[in-house]
């Protein structure tokens, strides 16, 4: 399985800004992405929240565009802008169609270089926030691995809501707000990245003209390692018919050079239908509809975790199946046929995850922020072959020990936890 070279291009800035390009010559769209390289982990724990709050304010007006106007001027040229905040990194974004690459470029730059915060706009949104942050604690499977990660992580940043709290948001002012955008906005701290069908010269002209102003500065991000605390947690909540689960246990940082395995480990645990999880716990006993297993890996620390939604009655015998395979992963080596399977479906997946320019924009971004360097296609797809057997049952004795953490809610009795 042998893919095209990609067209990337990086330069580096007079002032420390990175720019990434990929062309795409055989489509009509451009996705643009700025990203800033600090996230809720480095926020101090009276300002959990920020970082979602200042990526939502931008969009509420700039030194010369109102929020309509901002709303007007991309809905006219059909693009679809968007942001989001995550643990370690905050993205705003723009997809459009490549002969309106310049005012795409424009609107976006003007957004993260220019915003106001305006008192009116600050008291507005942060009622829209206190109202995503019901949303959220209303959605089940959502919380389960909320309260899950904030007791795994107990006390540290890693570990806090990327939204905040209803307290934290309540006390933003402005006086945090540009405190924090001076702190964080800056060439050092920004990547900013671009797929699509353009010409990288004239796009690294476009984005030198609109950030040459923006001064150097320094990073000034505090991380620290957060010590695990595997707990279990049960949380009673009435109202819901079925009980959400999360099991999970340490796994390795996003760059460790024994995440491939960790990538085929969990595939075949719980990536897909014919996944032991599934099999199992929904084909073979009819104990749950959704059951899946997933990693989330950040800088120096990781989770693998297990999610499932079943009936009260039913729950300690979910959790009991779900050990069952990881000790089963421990003992027994894996057939050389589930083995290629599970290989074969990460490998696809990670094509088709390649398809579109959006995800080539985030795809360079992302590697630029965890690793430093861009990995082609080839090298990650023959990454994933070098895999053995051998190499997952190790994986699963390392990462399936004694740090076990549950978190459940819903109406639950108790938990009837065995290793």
């Amino acid at each position: 399985m042998v893919d095209e070279p990609r067209n990337i291009h990086r330069e580096l800035l007079a002032n420390g800004l990175t720019l990434l390009t990929e062309r795409m010559e055989h489509i009509r769209s451009v996705s643009i992405g700025i990203w800033v390289r600090t996230g809720s982990r480095h926020e101090d724990v009276a300002a959990n929240g920020i970082s979602h709050f200042l990526e939502h304010m931008v969009f509420k007006g700039t030194k010369t565009r109102s929020a309509e106007d901002i709303a007007r001027q991309v809905d006219s040229i059909g693009g679809n802008m968007d942001a989001f905040t995550a643990k370690e990194c905050i993205c705003f974004n723009i997809k459009v169609l490549d002969e309106h690459l310049p005012v795409a470029m424009d609107v976006l730059s003007d957004l993260v270089l220019n915003p106001i915060f305006d008192l009116t706009d600050l008291g507005r949104e942060r009622g829209v926030i206190l109202e995503e942050i019901k949303m959220d604690e209303d959605n089940p499977d959502y919380l389960v691995h909320e309260i899950f990660t904030q007791n795994f992580w107990k006390d540290h940043p890693l570990g806090k809501p990327i939204a905040g709290t209803k307290d934290t948001v309540r006390r933003f002012d402005q006086e945090l707000l540009h405190s924090y955008y001076a702190r964080h906005i800056h060439p050092a701290n920004l990547i900013i990245s671009a797929a699509g069908n353009l010409d990288e010269k004239k796009f690294v002209d476009l984005v030198g003209e609109k950030f040459f102003p923006l001064k150097p500065g320094k990073n000034g991000l505090h991380d620290s390692t957060p010590a695990i605390h595997p707990h279990i947690i049960m949380r009673n909540k009435k109202s819901l018919e079925q009980v959400q689960i999360c099991v999970g246990v340490p796994s390795h940082p996003i760059s460790h050079e024994m995440r491939y395995v960790s990538y085929v480990l969990n595939t075949l645990l719980g990536g897909g239908m014919s996944s032991r999880l599934f099999q199992t716990i929904r084909e073979d006993h009819g104990l749950a509809y959704a059951v899946f297993s997933g990693i989330n890996a950040y800088t120096d620390a990781g989770y693998l975790s297990v999610y499932a939604a079943t009936s009260p009655e039913q729950i300690n015998e979910v959790i009991r199946l779900s050990i069952g395979e990881f000790d089963r992963l421990k003992s027994e080596t894996i057939s050389d046929a589930e083995l290629q399977r599970a290989k074969d479906q990460l490998k696809v997946s990670i094509m088709l995850g390649l398809e579109s320019t959006s995800a080539r924009m985030s795809n360079l971004a992302r590697q630029e922020i965890f690793f430093g360097r861009q990995f082609t296609l080839d090298e990650i797809l023959q990454r994933i072959d070098r895999v053995t057997a051998n190499d997952v049952q190790r994986m699963a004795q390392e990462i399936f020990g004694d740090e076990l953490a549950v978190t459940a809610i819903g109406q639950i009795e108790s938990l009837d936890i065995k290793q």
